[in-house]
């Protein structure tokens, strides 16, 4: 394989984003492909356009991050941009065409992943989501908390993120609807903060579900919002359907 000459690359307008395999752009797939990819799931679980965030580094992201692009990778998949995409160097430049306002400091967290990433967001409606992931390598990310609900989840599978009310027959009201849908469960959590309070379902699935499917799901008692992920219909950057989460 030839090799580019600093030269080359000057001449190019390439730095230390140059382009890394065919889906990346960035010099690190846990840094910068992994960061683009926590801003764009963020993104999404918020539901809307984001204008406000403020993200919050631990660990390898907050003290390499800056060199390896973590800042503009995560600013960038705020903006709905994929880890391929060649904007990611121009993701400051970006966010202040979008009206995306943000700023970026350092965290200290207790048991986390090394690079790790805790999101605040706020959207054009005013909705609010806080965040927190970690990039494992390869580009693979683990979303850890939602609102401060412990949760684990990857994005890898068609996944159901559905809010509830803790309160009985919610879960079995929801794995019903999917059983009579013909859904395989293949993995399942629930989380809450307290008895009684807001819950979180965590639902992957092997089977896609539609999106007339997500709303009637989301219309059931006790739920308070449904986000699905499509792990195919992803590539296209429409992975998630979001239902007043």
């Amino acid at each position: 394989m030839a090799q580019t000459t600093i030269t080359e690359k000057e001449k190019n307008g390439m730095d230390i984003f140059d382009i890394l395999g065919p889906v990346m752009v960035g010099p690190s797939s846990s840094h910068t492909a992994g960061a683009a990819r926590i801003g764009a799931m963020a993104r999404t679980l918020l539901g809307e356009e984001v204008t406000d965030a403020k993200l919050h580094l631990y660990g390898s992201f907050a003290e390499t991050g800056k060199g390896h692009g973590t800042d503009r990778a995560l600013v960038a998949g705020l903006l709905g941009m994929k880890p391929d995409d060649l904007r990611i160097p121009n993701a400051f430049e970006e966010a202040e065409k979008a009206g995306l306002r943000y700023t970026i400091d350092e965290i200290d967290l207790r048991d986390a992943h090394p690079n790790t990433a805790v999101l605040e967001l706020t959207g054009k409606s005013g909705r609010a989501l806080a965040v927190q992931a970690s990039s494992l390598g390869g580009g693979r990310i683990m979303v850890n908390k939602l609102d401060g609900i412990e949760v684990n989840f990857t994005g890898e599978s068609n996944t159901l993120v559905v809010r509830n009310q803790d309160e009985f027959g919610s879960v079995a009201a929801v794995t019903s609807i999917l059983n009579q849908l013909r859904v395989n469960v293949a993995n399942m959590s629930v989380h809450r903060h307290k008895r009684g309070g807001d819950a979180l379902m965590v639902i992957e699935t092997d089977q896609h579900i539609k999106p007339r499917q997500v709303e009637f799901i989301s219309e059931l008692p006790g739920i308070l919002g449904v986000t699905y992920y499509d792990k195919e219909d992803d590539e296209d950057g429409s992975g998630f359907d979001e239902r007043n989460l």
